[in-house]
């Protein structure tokens, strides 16, 4: 390689495939291409820093932290102390522009409805990437970053960082060995949302903190008025910006059913809730997936099976072989998944932890999952440093993460339509409902507030006006990008 080539263009051509190795250090740029240690460390910019995203940096700061970029500096002011020889920035754009040849890598932790543009971007320049959960907001989101990891040959992870605990990999190693027989049927649950849920929007307009970047939060969504309500963190709640409970914790719970089951595209699906209001996400749901009959990795046909989700608090009911006062999921019990299988019932926690069978029994079963001895985070980093040809995958790389993300995502927007009162058929190829007719609306609540006068109650609710369905359907989908953010088009 000439000297000439600069770090950006030698990243470009690794993504394309065109050189041998994802990642060169400065050291060695020009002198010994193709060479590159796995010891040499990646420069790595963390875009929402203030929250989850300072974890996930403090799980890889071996590495060379290099850019800091969070639309409120407030919040991240802790991580700018923690590693003050780092660029900082408002928005992710200005640091790519200005820092693009000198990052290798890029973790995105900021509200949901950004994470799919700023991935996209990155990808799109050759960097590596680690979003955190729920990968994107949309399905189709999901269904492009997973194209464009596979176009662009970049190493990928999902934040779920549970996928690489060993909970996981025994649940999938005594499915796979039919410990538990068929599986037609599995349930779980979560205590989510611990955020404010179920809420209209508020009227009251509060000043700009000076140290936020308002129009960086909204991003692509539409503009509204600053109230301290949204962020930081209780946007999960706000369908503008997050997906509700179970966008956030179903890519934790719902990751060993995806997994050990070979699970892709439901076809059907059926949502639920507690009051459904227009802005926000409602304080309890459920929704029911049903996957169909397909293959395992040994060409095997696996049944039909119906994967049910509660949260806010609501369980499944309890097996009836289960003793008396013995816990459902985690150690808590707020969270966890029931395996109905035809030989036994298998339970586990969060994430898969604490598995454990029904029937007492601890069965001896082959290992077919790779170990992972390093932190979810540090195994990412490990396959940035590797060549793409032969790279080994992360745990929650796109090619899964992103299907499996598309799921979840999925019902969302079954919750949203369950005013239609039907089950909805889901082509998952491409991305559609396909019995929602032209002619079909549906309703949600602007307001539902209660209140007593003169010692009687009221009931105070207010209704949108009639929504055309299929397309309200179609926006959750693939949503509209608004105040000048685009998202990279790639046919699909």
């Amino acid at each position: 390689m000439k000297e000439k080539t600069n770090r950006r263009e030698f990243l470009q051509k690794c993504a394309l495939g065109v050189a041998g190795l994802t990642i060169v250090p400065n050291a060695v740029l020009g002198k010994q291409a193709g060479k590159t240690s796995p010891s040499d460390k990646l420069h790595i910019a963390g875009v929402g820093v203030g929250g989850k995203g300072s974890e996930n940096l403090q799980n890889m700061n071996s590495e060379n932290i290099v850019a800091l970029c969070d639309v409120d500096w407030h919040y991240a002011q802790g991580v700018f102390e923690t590693y003050p020889q780092a660029k900082r920035f408002y928005d992710y754009r200005e640091m790519l522009d200005k820092m693009g040849k000198s990052i290798d890598a890029v973790v995105v932790a900021t509200a949901d409805h950004t994470h799919a543009i700023i991935a996209a971007d990155a990808m799109t320049l050759g960097k590596h990437v680690y979003v955190q959960k729920p990968l994107t907001h949309s399905v189709y989101e999901s269904r492009l970053l997973t194209r464009l990891a596979e176009k662009y040959h970049v190493a990928t992870q999902m934040g779920n960082e549970g996928a690489s605990e060993a909970g996981v990999r025994q649940i999938c190693d005594w499915i796979w060995a039919g410990e538990i027989g068929e599986i037609t049927k599995v349930e779980a649950f979560s205590d989510r949302p611990i955020w404010p849920q179920g809420l209209t929007r508020p009227k009251e307009i509060m000043e700009i903190p000076a140290t936020l970047r308002w129009d960086l939060f909204i991003g692509p969504a539409s503009m509204r008025p600053y109230n301290s309500i949204y962020t930081p963190w209780n946007w999960r709640g706000w369908w503008d910006f997050g997906v509700g409970a179970l966008g956030d914790m179903a890519c934790h719970i719902l990751d060993p059913v995806f997994r050990a089951l070979y699970l892709k595209y439901p076809v059907k699906v059926q949502g639920s809730s507690t009051a459904l209001l227009a802005e926000s996400a409602p304080q309890a749901q459920i929704v029911s997936y049903t996957f169909p009959t397909r293959k395992d990795n040994k060409g095997l046909d696996l049944p039909e099976v119906t994967v049910d989700w509660y949260d806010g608090g609501l369980k499944p009911k309890r097996p009836d072989s289960m003793p008396d006062g013995e816990i459902l999921g985690d150690v808590d019990d707020m969270n966890g998944v029931i395996f109905h299988g035809t030989k036994d019932i298998l339970l586990c926690g969060n994430a898969g932890i604490n598995p454990r069978l029904i029937s007492g029994r601890n069965p001896t079963v082959p290992k077919m999952n790779r170990e992972i001895t390093v932190s979810h985070e540090m195994d990412w980093v490990r396959a940035c440093k590797e060549n793409p040809e032969t790279r080994v995958k992360t745990v929650s790389d796109f090619s899964y993460a992103g299907p499996f993300n598309e799921m979840i995502v999925m019902g969302v927007l079954a919750v949203k339509l369950q005013g239609l009162n039907k089950t909805l058929q889901w082509d998952g190829e491409n991305m559609k409902f396909t019995n929602i007719t032209e002619n079909e609306t549906l309703k949600l609540l602007n307001r539902n507030s209660f209140y007593m006068e003169n010692g009687y109650p009221v009931f105070d609710q207010e209704w949108t006006e009639p929504i055309h369905a299929a397309q309200f359907a179609q926006e959750m989908i693939r949503h509209t990008y608004h105040n000048g953010f685009k998202l990279v088009d790639m046919p699909l």
